[in-house]
């Protein structure tokens, strides 16, 4: 059924007592109402039954905001660098040429010669030599301004005072540069005592260069013979030789500045594994008496950076071992 529009007749109110009711309206000025105006209300409230749509429900997209800028009080922290393509990589294997084997023996000597500035920066605020110090500044004091009462004097006798101090140190560290001199390709052969074959010497590259070496002497069981014997009996059946040994570690080191990175951690691993190969999954391994790095050129009261050296690399042969015997047992479960 059609809707039909409806028309508003205003003729109706212009009859009769309406009429006149208009009349005194429009009588009044401020109430006359302009014809055109009704003709225009009549035309809008005629109502068009097919311009009459349905609302449009559907959500509509809001225009797409710029995100908000950040408040200059919150703090960003910046990208991360990307890691490069070409980043060198890391390995840890047995050195067998020569040339590698001389440049890891030239690792050892420069951490020997490293040992020359540790020992000086220790004595120079040792407690012994710091009140040595003090009573050669006494001295000076004494006689430059208690005698003098010269500025001038009793600045360059301090400091006379001072630079003697400090050579005195260069002077009594200097021994191990000459101890690093001293090794030799030699150091590597076996001595006549029990070794029975060329050192191993384990490294450690980032990418082409050699950043860390260890020096790892495989040592057969006590009581299989030495010198000629041994020799002889390790042309007949080596491997058999070495079963029962230990591993002995005559030196371990890092470059300076890859050090506290885990590089010596992968070079006693790997000192581990070669010595539990050659010489039994129960082998002993362990850092040498006389190692690379225990030359003392002062005495014992002033070798505590070196002691504390030594007690940290054992620390960390034990947890390295520690970790060994763990994958063993987890293996055996």
């Amino acid at each position: 059924m059609a809707h039909v529009a409806r028309e508003l007749d205003l003729n109706a109110y212009c009859s009769g007592h309406n009429y006149s009711m208009m009349q005194r309206m429009n009588a009044v000025p401020g109430l006359k109402t302009s014809t055109t105006f009704f003709t225009f209300l009549r035309a809008n409230l005629v109502v068009n039954p097919s311009a009459v749509s349905t609302p449009n429900m559907e959500p509509t997209l809001s225009p797409m905001l710029p995100p908000p800028s950040p408040s200059p009080l919150v703090t960003v922290d910046p990208p991360a660098d990307p890691v490069p393509d070409d980043l060198p990589s890391l390995s840890t294997g047995v050195l067998d040429s020569k040339v590698d084997k001389v440049g890891a023996l030239k690792l050892v000597a420069d951490s020997i010669a490293q040992q020359r500035q540790t020992s000086a920066l220790h004595l120079i605020f040792h407690p012994y030599l710091l009140g040595l110090l003090a009573v050669g500044l006494g001295a000076a004091y004494q006689y430059s301004w208690r005698m003098k009462r010269d500025l001038g004097t009793a600045l360059l006798t301090h400091s006379a005072v001072v630079m003697i101090y400090l050579l005195a140190i260069r002077y009594c560290t200097g021994q191990y540069i000459q101890v690093a001199e001293d090794l030799r390709w030699t150091w590597l052969q076996p001595d006549e005592s029990g070794g029975c074959e060329e050192d191993t010497v384990i490294g450690v590259r980032f990418g082409k260069d050699l950043i860390g070496a260890l020096v790892l002497r495989l040592e057969p069981r006590h009581g299989s013979g030495s010198g000629a014997a041994a020799l002889t009996s390790r042309r007949r059946s080596r491997a058999s030789f070495l079963r029962g040994g230990k591993g002995v570690i005559r030196a371990w080191t890092v470059k300076l500045k890859y050090r506290g990175k885990g590089v010596g951690g992968d070079l006693l691993h790997e000192a581990v594994r070669v010595t539990r190969e050659r010489c039994g999954r129960d082998a002993a391994v362990g850092f040498a008496r006389e190692h690379a790095n225990s030359a003392t050129v002062l005495p014992e009261a002033f070798n505590a950076p070196l002691r504390k050296s030594e007690r940290r690399a054992a620390k960390a042969l034990e947890n390295v071992l520690s970790e060994w015997e763990g994958s063993r047992r987890r293996r055996k479960i």
